[in-house]
């Protein structure tokens, strides 16, 4: 994959794509964890967010990047 990708003439980083991949993924998993009512056995919700998204990216990110 390259470093830039030209989007409308503007060149934005490689890495966008799988960030919003991520993004899009960790929405699924809150949405599906949300509805089942796992977040109360979670002791910070926000803080578990966050650390499970960096390891989405980057898994993703060393997979394919």
């Amino acid at each position: 994959m390259s470093r830039e990708i030209a989007l409308g003439g503007v060149l934005v980083p490689g890495l966008l794509l799988w960030f919003v991949l991520s993004l899009v993924l960790l929405l699924m998993f809150d949405w599906t964890v949300g509805r089942f009512g796992l977040y109360r056995y979670i002791w910070h919700p926000a803080l578990f967010r966050l650390a499970f998204f960096v390891c989405i990216f980057s898994g993703i990110a060393l997979l394919f990047y």
